[in-house]
Protein backbone atom coordinates (compact mmCIF):
# COMPACT_ATOMS: atom_id res chain seq x y z
CA UNK A 1 0.00 0.00 0.00
CA UNK A 2 1.46 3.50 -0.54
CA UNK A 3 0.45 5.06 2.47
CA UNK A 4 1.52 4.15 5.89
CA UNK A 5 -1.21 4.70 8.67
CA UNK A 6 -3.07 7.96 9.59
CA UNK A 7 -1.67 7.66 13.47
CA UNK A 8 1.25 5.73 14.48
CA UNK A 9 2.31 5.43 18.02
CA UNK A 10 5.66 5.44 19.97
CA UNK A 11 6.75 5.12 23.43
CA UNK A 12 6.91 8.83 23.79
CA UNK A 13 5.31 10.00 21.00
CA UNK A 14 2.55 10.03 18.32
CA UNK A 15 3.13 10.56 14.35
CA UNK A 16 0.08 11.06 12.56
CA UNK A 17 -0.16 12.50 8.92
CA UNK A 18 0.25 15.85 8.44
CA UNK A 19 -3.05 17.84 6.83
CA UNK A 20 -4.63 20.81 5.50
CA UNK A 21 -4.87 22.35 8.90
CA UNK A 22 -1.17 21.82 9.68
CA UNK A 23 -0.20 23.95 7.05
CA UNK A 24 -0.22 27.20 8.95
CA UNK A 25 1.85 25.61 11.79
CA UNK A 26 4.35 24.16 9.20
CA UNK A 27 4.96 27.39 7.75
CA UNK A 28 5.73 29.24 11.22
CA UNK A 29 7.92 25.84 12.05
CA UNK A 30 10.04 26.20 8.88
CA UNK A 31 10.25 30.23 9.25
CA UNK A 32 12.28 30.08 12.70
CA UNK A 33 15.75 30.39 12.38
CA UNK A 34 16.58 27.58 14.46
CA UNK A 35 14.55 24.92 13.00
CA UNK A 36 15.59 26.41 9.24
CA UNK A 37 19.33 25.89 9.53
CA UNK A 38 18.97 22.35 9.66
CA UNK A 39 16.94 22.67 6.42
CA UNK A 40 19.21 24.45 4.05
CA UNK A 41 17.61 27.89 5.32
CA UNK A 42 14.79 26.51 3.27
CA UNK A 43 11.52 28.28 4.14
CA UNK A 44 7.94 27.98 2.90
CA UNK A 45 4.74 29.47 2.13
CA UNK A 46 1.54 28.05 2.26
CA UNK A 47 1.17 26.93 -1.25
CA UNK A 48 5.01 25.43 -0.57
CA UNK A 49 3.26 23.07 1.93
CA UNK A 50 0.87 22.49 0.66
CA UNK A 51 2.10 21.26 -2.86
CA UNK A 52 4.20 19.29 -0.42
CA UNK A 53 1.33 17.78 1.36
CA UNK A 54 0.32 16.57 -1.91
CA UNK A 55 3.36 15.23 -3.45
CA UNK A 56 2.73 11.48 -4.13
CA UNK A 57 6.52 10.37 -3.34
CA UNK A 58 6.70 12.41 -0.29
CA UNK A 59 4.12 10.95 2.97
CA UNK A 60 4.12 13.81 5.56
CA UNK A 61 4.00 13.73 9.48
CA UNK A 62 3.26 15.74 12.47
CA UNK A 63 5.15 14.56 15.83
CA UNK A 64 3.00 14.93 18.95
CA UNK A 65 4.22 14.36 22.51
CA UNK A 66 1.19 14.67 25.05
CA UNK A 67 -1.40 15.58 22.42
CA UNK A 68 0.74 18.89 21.24
CA UNK A 69 2.63 19.33 18.39
CA UNK A 70 6.17 19.20 18.62
CA UNK A 71 7.96 18.27 15.55
CA UNK A 72 7.54 17.41 11.95
CA UNK A 73 8.96 14.05 10.42
CA UNK A 74 8.66 12.79 6.64
CA UNK A 75 9.47 9.56 4.40
CA UNK A 76 10.19 10.23 0.70
CA UNK A 77 9.90 6.94 -1.24
CA UNK A 78 11.85 5.68 -4.77
CA UNK A 79 10.73 1.90 -5.22
CA UNK A 80 11.14 0.22 -2.39
CA UNK A 81 12.86 2.24 -0.53
CA UNK A 82 13.28 5.59 0.61
CA UNK A 83 14.36 7.71 3.24
CA UNK A 84 13.36 10.02 6.44
CA UNK A 85 13.63 13.92 7.45
CA UNK A 86 12.77 14.82 10.45
CA UNK A 87 12.71 18.29 13.06
CA UNK A 88 11.49 19.01 16.28
CA UNK A 89 11.19 22.40 17.77
CA UNK A 90 13.79 23.93 20.55
CA UNK A 91 11.94 23.59 23.10
CA UNK A 92 10.93 19.41 22.50
CA UNK A 93 14.54 18.62 21.53
CA UNK A 94 16.94 16.61 23.88
CA UNK A 95 14.05 14.16 25.42
CA UNK A 96 14.09 11.24 22.91
CA UNK A 97 11.28 12.47 21.40
CA UNK A 98 12.76 12.36 17.99
CA UNK A 99 14.21 8.90 17.78
CA UNK A 100 11.31 7.75 19.40
CA UNK A 101 8.66 9.14 16.27
CA UNK A 102 11.39 8.13 14.41
CA UNK A 103 11.48 4.06 15.08
CA UNK A 104 8.13 4.32 15.32
CA UNK A 105 7.56 5.53 11.41
CA UNK A 106 10.26 3.31 10.40
CA UNK A 107 9.19 0.53 11.72
CA UNK A 108 5.75 0.97 10.23
CA UNK A 109 7.44 1.28 6.85
CA UNK A 110 9.47 -1.90 6.76
CA UNK A 111 6.60 -3.64 7.76
CA UNK A 112 5.40 -2.14 4.95
CA UNK A 113 7.80 -3.70 2.89
CA UNK A 114 10.72 -0.84 2.72
CA UNK A 115 13.57 -2.87 2.06
CA UNK A 116 16.16 -0.05 2.73
CA UNK A 117 15.48 3.42 5.00
CA UNK A 118 18.47 5.97 4.69
CA UNK A 119 18.84 9.35 6.77
CA UNK A 120 21.20 12.22 5.20
CA UNK A 121 22.09 14.18 8.54
CA UNK A 122 25.28 17.04 8.01
CA UNK A 123 28.42 16.62 9.73
CA UNK A 124 27.86 19.20 11.47
CA UNK A 125 24.84 18.22 13.00
CA UNK A 126 25.94 15.93 15.82
CA UNK A 127 22.65 16.19 17.71
CA UNK A 128 20.89 14.75 14.37
CA UNK A 129 23.36 12.16 13.98
CA UNK A 130 23.09 11.21 17.87
CA UNK A 131 19.73 11.23 17.43
CA UNK A 132 19.63 8.70 14.45
CA UNK A 133 21.94 6.34 16.00
CA UNK A 134 19.39 5.90 18.93
CA UNK A 135 16.56 5.47 16.58
CA UNK A 136 18.49 1.93 15.08
CA UNK A 137 20.48 4.11 11.85
CA UNK A 138 23.72 2.89 11.56
CA UNK A 139 26.57 5.32 9.82
CA UNK A 140 27.34 3.95 6.18
CA UNK A 141 29.87 6.79 4.56
CA UNK A 142 30.41 10.14 4.84
CA UNK A 143 29.98 11.86 1.47
CA UNK A 144 30.55 15.44 -0.05
CA UNK A 145 28.17 18.84 -0.56
CA UNK A 146 26.40 18.18 -3.57
CA UNK A 147 22.79 19.07 -5.41
CA UNK A 148 21.04 18.33 -2.15
CA UNK A 149 23.54 19.07 0.87
CA UNK A 150 25.11 22.66 1.17
CA UNK A 151 27.86 20.71 3.55
CA UNK A 152 29.40 17.48 4.13
CA UNK A 153 27.07 14.61 5.16
CA UNK A 154 26.59 11.38 6.65
CA UNK A 155 24.83 8.60 4.81
CA UNK A 156 22.87 6.17 7.65
CA UNK A 157 21.14 3.55 6.94
CA UNK A 158 18.18 1.42 9.52
CA UNK A 159 19.58 -1.53 10.72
Amino acid sequence: GHRVGLRLRGSLTEVRRATEDDIELLVAWHADPDVARYWDGETFTPDDMRARLARLDVDAYVVEAKGRPVGYLQAWREGDAGGLDMFLIPEARGRGLGPDAARALATALRDEGWTRITVDPYLWNERAVEAWKRAGFEPVERRSADDEHTADWLLMELA
